[in-house]
């Protein structure tokens, strides 16, 4: 599939139906949070849809900032400044499960592959 195939592929169109305006607060240290409003296509408040908010923070690793962010269930600004902690510690909770369980299924892997099986021994 050549360069040109691709990108024929891939729907560039704007779903008009499904709008928001980002705003984004910080404290500067350790929270973000993404405010998503839904609006309409003329750029005015969507009142029939509900406000959308995302919290996103960062740890440092010894090899690198590791992005954590979540889903604050929360109908205003308030409430998803005091959900924010909780939020980050079951996304990092939840990232290093998903971490430990793929390096599980790695070492299995690696351990099923390394049977060699040598004729006559």
């Amino acid at each position: 599939m050549n360069e040109n195939q691709r990108l024929n592929d891939i729907d560039f169109s704007v779903d008009r139906n499904n709008l928001y305006r980002e705003v984004m607060y910080t404290d500067l240290k350790v929270a973000s949070i993404k405010k998503l409003v839904p609006i309409n296509q003329d750029g005015s408040d969507d009142k029939s849809r509900p406000t959308v908010f995302i919290g996103e923070t960062q740890l440092m690793t010894p090899g690198g900032p590791l992005p954590i962010h979540a889903h604050l269930e929360a109908d205003t600004f308030e409430k998803a400044m005091d959900n924010f902690p909780r939020a980050m510690e079951q996304s990092f909770r939840e990232m290093v499960a998903t971490l430990q369980r793929m390096q599980q299924e790695q070492e299995k892997e690696e351990r099923e592959s390394s049977r060699i099986i040598v004729p006559g021994r």
